[in-house]
């Protein structure tokens, strides 16, 4: 087996032409399954790609020539979107489903897996989703808990809209692993593209839920969003995403987005990097440049990416953080 671990990208790459080397590497990062070949055994060979996302396991798996397979597992879900080729599978006794380039389908491992027509030239992306961790989102998004697990559909379209927009956002955390130093190393960003993937599948996918996300939210008290912005002023090199922001609040997210830009003028990410930016003018102004340097001061209030500091600095203020330290 040839495997080529880029931990910097967070991605795992393996190729084997051994099925028992082939069952491992997939035990290891998704389930322990039953892997059968059904076509030309010379031309079996197996390449996955994994990366490990909190909650989601994001992999990119072709095997060469037709095979089965078969797995099971409780408290997982799992989508798994054909970018070529095609197969067809089966929960518990249900029907059989379909699917092709263009339309995912979304599984319940818990009923027991069969899959098999998996064409030769099938290359897969695979998703295993942690059951409570999605349940979680959902009830963030919704502002509450919910009474009953959500009921998802079977097809998932990944051609168009949201559903391709979570698609490819999966893909790129597996291309990440030919970025040395990438984005995807660092736990901030981890840790958002994995809420990301998380709260996008919700959107993208059609469940028992969908019409309550998609339903207007009634607008929070003024008194809701002056207790976020009171916190953000108070600390605001903090590190804070929708969920945290949320939970300040004692709201659902997208109420609470709801009241900021209604009473704010702007979401909470945005008043966030808003009153960073206002700290960082207030030290720059004041600093000494014989004592302090930009990239200290923009490291100091939360901005990782100069480039993109000096960007945002400049529209806000209209010069730059480097001229306004020089006039200070």
């Amino acid at each position: 087996m040839v495997e080529d671990e880029e931990r910097q990208a967070g991605v795992s790459s393996y190729e084997t032409r051994c099925v028992e080397e082939s069952h491992d590497v997939i035990a290891e990062h998704y389930y322990d399954l039953r892997l059968e070949v059904a076509g030309p055994a010379e031309d079996f060979l197996t390449r996955l790609a994994v990366a490990e996302l909190g909650a989601l396991t994001v992999g990119d798996v072709s095997f060469g020539t037709e095979v089965t397979l078969g797995f099971a597992q409780p408290r997982v879900y799992h989508v798994t979107v054909p970018l070529t080729g095609r197969f067809r599978c089966r929960q518990g006794f249900g029907a059989p489903s379909y699917t092709v380039p263009g339309r995912a389908v979304f599984l319940k491992p818990e009923r027991g897996i069969r899959v098999d027509d998996w064409s030769a030239d099938c290359r897969a992306l695979t998703v295993k989703i942690d059951m409570a961790a999605l349940h979680e989102r959902l009830e963030a998004l919704l502002g509450g808990p919910v009474r009953r697990p959500p009921s998802f559909e079977t097809y998932i379209d990944v051609g168009q809209g949201a559903g391709r927009s979570w698609a490819d956002l999966a893909l790129w955390c597996l291309r990440e692993k030919n970025t040395a130093d990438g984005l995807l190393g660092r736990p901030l960003i981890r840790s958002r593209i994995e809420q990301t993937l998380l709260e996008g599948l919700l959107l993208a996918c059609g469940h028992s839920y969908r019409g309550a996300l998609e339903a207007p939210v009634p607008a929070a008290r003024p008194a809701t969003v002056r207790r976020v912005m009171e916190a953000i002023e108070e600390r605001p090199d903090e590190h804070y995403d929708a969920a945290r922001l949320a939970s300040l609040s004692q709201i659902g997210v997208r109420a609470l987005q709801e009241a900021f830009r209604k009473h704010v003028g702007m979401s909470p990410t945005a008043y966030v990097t808003e009153v960073r930016l206002r700290r960082a003018h207030e030290q720059l102004l004041a600093a000494d440049p014989a004592t302090i340097t930009v990239t200290e001061v923009a490291y100091r209030w939360g901005f990782a990416h100069l480039g993109r500091f000096a960007q945002r600095y400049r529209i806000r203020f209209g010069t730059s953080p480097a001229q306004t330290l020089r006039s200070g």
